[in-house]
């Protein structure tokens, strides 16, 4: 049985004190830097404030998010497209889904923005872009490349992911035509797209912000669900962090993270991402969206020899031949980098 060690006089003080903090507080309410009776403080939010019965709530809600639309034209319709992001230079992955999503049957490609980064030789990826019809928006990589910025304004915090982010930026914006530079800063910041019966909001980072990244497990569907409500669209379709994901949220509206062609998942596979949109049959009763996240191969072998001719950093290659992250990792949630190999 353990004994009770005797408080000194300075820990009764500490604990007198604390008493008498916690006691001020009661019957009171702390309105800015003052503390209230909590009778005024009720008194005072009858007065001012405002009663709204559970409709008149819900129709302020509404109205709130009401949002005035953008006056982007709606795209399509289109029954299925492809969709995908973060090329990152990687042009033999671009020839590759550009057969496999016609194979499919998609009946448009848009690309997410973020032509360059990463991989070798950004010009590869133009006349490629522009045979196939492929309809981009900008990424950040778009965006910094074609107004001359220093640095790719990905988001990164960390000094090791940071640090990664300039030699790859340093060596596409070496790389890149001025003539390219400025088919990039042509690009919208945003498209809107019929497919079926729904309305997609085409955006890199998300509706907010360019570099937001929107990671699986850290975005609650609460936030999503404002998203799309505040821009008026049934589905968002983003990119920049470089996963994949879906989540159908319980208002029937859609986020999809499409992924990245790029560089592989952090999964361990030389395999790339990318999506395929569908309206819903016309005999089904909803006119929901068909989501499918769609695993890319290609000849990830000649990327890495091309990477190791342009003297890209090791840790690049390495990411290509094994499918593990080597760098910004830093940036990943708790719950995706437990899944990482480092």
């Amino acid at each position: 049985m353990s004994r009770r060690v005797p408080e000194d006089d300075a820990a009764k003080q500490r604990r007198a004190e604390i008493r008498a903090r916690l006691k001020r507080h009661e019957g009171m309410a702390t309105t800015g830097e003052r503390l209230i009776p909590l009778e005024e403080f009720r008194h005072t939010v009858t007065e001012f404030g405002r009663q709204l019965s559970p409709e008149e709530r819900a129709a302020e809600v509404e109205r709130f998010l009401d949002a005035p639309k953008d006056d982007l034209p709606v795209e399509g319709p289109f029954q299925r497209i492809a969709v995908f992001g973060g090329v990152y230079n990687n042009h033999l992955a671009l020839e590759a889904l550009v057969e496999d999503a016609t194979r499919r049957g998609a009946e448009g490609l848009y690309c997410l923005g973020d032509l360059g980064g990463f991989g070798p030789n950004p010009e590869a990826v133009w006349p490629l872009l522009d045979a196939h019809d492929i309809r981009s928006i900008q990424g950040n990589y778009e965006a910094s490349l074609a107004s001359g910025s220093e640095d790719c304004n990905c988001g990164y915090a960390d000094p090791r992911d940071n640090h990664f982010a300039a030699l790859s930026y340093r060596y596409t914006a070496e790389n890149c035509s001025p003539e390219f530079k400025a088919y990039m800063g042509a690009l919208p910041e945003r498209r809107r797209v019929q497919v079926g019966e729904r309305e997609l909001l085409l955006v890199h980072g998300s509706p907010r912000r360019v570099n937001e990244f929107l990671f699986e497990s850290t975005t609650p569907p609460s936030y999503l669900d404002a998203l799309c409500a505040e821009n008026a669209c049934d589905a968002i379709l983003c990119t920049h962090s470089g996963l994949q994901w879906h989540r159908h949220l319980p208002s029937g509206r859609d986020v999809v993270n499409v992924g990245v062609i790029g560089r592989p998942a952090n999964d361990g596979t030389q395999n790339v991402w990318y999506a395929m949109l569908s309206g819903s049959d016309a005999d089904m009763s909803d006119a929901g969206l068909n989501v499918e996240l769609v695993p890319l191969a290609y000849d990830h072998d000649a990327l890495a020899e091309e990477m190791h001719q342009e003297d890209l950093p090791p840790e690049f290659i390495e990411t290509i031949l094994t499918g593990w992250w080597t760098t910004c990792l830093e940036v990943l949630p708790a719950r995706e980098r437990a899944r990482s190999r480092f």
